[in-house]
This record gives structure tokens, C-alpha cells and sequence, in this order.
């Protein structure tokens, strides 16, 4: 699931719309449970849609949940599967992250607790360059799952690749290869930019310096590229490259914390930064904070004050009416508005009340 595809669940509004999100298993034999799970799941919503509507109504949404779930192969579970189905959308999501399991009817998709995980934590892509094939992976944290669909894995299948070279008299072959090779990664930029401009997160690549190098020569975006790991992947699995990219991934998150910090001084020199939840929260909801810094476990509960402008904090973050969290809210209004959100090391905000923002004006 990328940010485009959460920000389409979360503008969909119409009622009956049907959640279910429950954790799943990545290996057997307990993925054989998912199965069973899921069919329980199903018993129990068609159950609660008959105390609510006629057959006649709630059929079309069991016809398209089942066509959802018949060629779902549970051995290729990650860690929670969420189903999402209305009269006229429908769609599945394997998430890399746990959820609680919910089954919910309402006139919009549950969406919370996977835009506060996302929101939360590290997510990148993971390029392992090869003719035979390159994969693309989406990193979570330490975790990383690859990405198949249409385009990856991507096989050269062009001369120097599963076709032979030609045999010419005066060919000079290795050129001839290395520009066909070149001709590959384009194609593999290319799908990776589809799908890098649906969700802009940043990129590690693997390969042999002579694939590094070519597709450096070639990439449309050279600067979301974080880090380069030399060597031949082609048989490692998830666990393996993810053990091998997290430390880079990581060294470049604590890079971007100190150069975020040097941000703020510089925009609170210039007097267009702002601290504290209730005035970046104000300055959000105007549309100018270009970039907000938050400390990754500073939570907030709070209700609209009576002019709907501002927060006030809640004493029971359970009471009717309040937000169990208004950093998360905040996050949503940031992003809808075009700005950037990063999540900083606890204790690095003490002086800014544990958030802050720099503003566009």
C-alpha cells in the first residue's frame, strides 16, 4: 500500500463501507490458519450486514469480497491483510506491519491505524540491479517485502541478456552489450519511477559496480538514491538484503535528523518556524507548514476548541469526541496540504514542546 492508495481509501465516503484487517502469518505452517481466519471474518460480516439489510442489498458487497479473496494465495502472507469493499470499490492490501483485527461497517474505510503506522515509521525502496532479474523491494522499518507486479522483477531478455549476442565480423560486442544493457535499466527506471512517484520514498541500490554504474548513467532521479551496496544479490533473500540495506538506511536517517535540526535554527533565525502542538496544529490547518518535526513517541489527545481552531488537551484520550491523537490528525492535514513530516529522536525537541514547524511564509 503506498500514500496514494491510502489517501483514495481515505476520501471515499458511502455507506455501507466494509473494513477487514486482521494479522496474518508469513510462513507455514501457521499461514494455514489465515484461511480459516479469514472465512470466520466473512461469516461474522454477512451476519452483522443481514441484521442491517436485505440480501438483495448487501449481496453485491459478498460477490465482490468473494471475488476479492478467491485467488488469494495465504503463502504469500505478509503480516496483516486488509480488505476494503463498497458498491463501487473494492480492494486488497498485504501490509508489512500487524493490525488488530476489526471487521467494520460504516460510511467510511478504517484507515487509522494503518496511516499511523505508515506515518511512524522508516519506509524506503530497494533496487537490486541484475539482468536475471532485477527486484525491486519497499523496506518497513527493518523489514522489507518485494514488490511484484507487471513490470518486477524485470528481465533483460535483449542481447547480452537471455538473447545471444550477435555475431558480426567487426562488432565490437562489448559495446554493443554494454548499450543494451544500458537500453534494460532505462526500462527498469522507468517502472521504478511509476511506481517511486505514487509513494516518493527513498532508494538503496545493490548490484556489481558495472550495473551501479550504468544505471547512475541513465536514472531519471539520482538524488533520491541514499546509499550503494556493491556485490551480486541475485539469489539473497528478503531477510538477507534487509539485514544488509538497514544500516544504511538508518545512518541516512540519522543524517537527515541533524540536517532537519540545522532546518529549524535556521528557520527560527529568520522567524518562520513554529513550536508546540496547539500553534503547529493553527499553522497547519492554514496551509502553511512546508515541514513538520515531531519526536517519533510524542502523543497528544485532544478535543476542538469551541471555535473548532485549536486543541485542548484531553484527560481521558477514551472520552466520546476526542482525538486519541492529534499528532496523527495534524500528520494528515500536513500532508493533504502539500508539507512534509519527519519524525525526530525523542528528547531532540524538548525545546521546541516536542514539535515543530517551518513554515512556508
Amino acid at each position: 500500500m503506498n500514500r496514494k492508495d491510502l489517501q483514495e481509501l481515505m476520501s471515499h465516503k458511502a455507506y455501507p463501507s466494509v473494513s477487514i484487517l486482521f494479522p496474518t502469518h508469513r510462513t507455514f505452517p501457521e499461514n494455514r490458519q489465515d484461511g480459516i481466519r479469514l472465512s470466520n471474518l466473512i461469516k461474522e460480516l454477512i451476519n452483522r450486514l443481514q441484521m442491517e439489510f436485505t440480501k438483495r442489498e448487501y449481496q453485491p458487497l459478498i460477490e465482490k469480497l468473494n471475488k476479492l479473496t478467491f485467488e488469494h494465495n495465504h503463502s504469500y502472507n505478509l503480516d496483516s491483510l486488509a480488505l476494503f469493499i463498497s458498491r463501487d470499490y473494492s480492494a486488497k492490501f498485504l501490509l508489512p506491519f500487524p493490525v488488530k483485527e476489526q471487521v467494520v461497517i460504516d460510511d467510511t474505510f478504517l484507515t487509522r491505524d494503518i496511516l499511523f503506522t505508515i506515518n511512524r515509521s522508516p519506509r524506503y525502496y530497494v533496487l537490486a540491479l541484475s539482468e536475471k532479474p532485477t527486484r525491486l523491494f519497499e523496506g518497513f522499518h527493518k523489514d522489507i517485502s518485494e514488490i511484484k507486479n507487471e513490470n518486477f522483477p524485470m528481465i533483460h531478455e535483449g542481447p547480452g541478456g537471455s538473447a545471444p549476442l550477435p555475431g558480426e565480423m567487426g562488432l565490437n560486442k562489448s559495446a554493443y552489450r554494454d548499450e543494451h544493457h544500458k537500453k534494460f535499466f532505462r526500462s527498469v527506471d522507468r517502472a521504478f519511477m511509476e511506481i517511486y512517484n505514487n509513494d516518493k520514498l527513498p532508494l538503496v541500490l545493490l548490484g556489481v559496480e558495472r550495473y551501479l554504474s550504468f544505471y547512475n548513467e541513465i536514472c531519471t532521479n539520482k538524488n533520491i538514491i541514499i546509499s550503494e551496496i556493491k556485490g551480486s544479490y541475485d539469489k539473497a533473500n528478503e531477510h538477507e538484503i534487509s539485514e544488509l540495506v538497514w544500516p544504511a538506511v538508518y545512518a541516512n536517517i540519522k543524517k537527515q535528523r541533524l540536517e532537519l535540526l540545522k532546518k529549524l535554527e535556521n528557520a527560527v533565525s529568520a522567524q518562520k518556524s513554529t513550536s508546540g502542538i496547539e500553534e503547529v496544529w493553527r499553522f497547519a490547518a492554514q496551509g502553511r507548514c512546508d515541514t513538520v518535526l515531531v519526536e517519533e513517541n510524542f502523543h497528544f489527545p485532544a478535543v476542538l476548541s469551541p471555535d473548532n481552531r485549536g486543541l485542548i488537551k484531553a484527560q481521558d484520550p477514551k472520552a466520546p469526541g476526542v482525538m486519541d491523537d492529534a499528532v496523527d490528525n495534524l500528520i494528515e492535514t500536513v500532508l493533504q496540504k502539500g508539507g512534509s513530516v519527519y519524525f525526530m529522536d525523542d528528547g531532540s525537541l524538548s525545546d521546541y514542546q516536542k514539535i515543530a514547524g517551518i513554515l512556508r511564509y
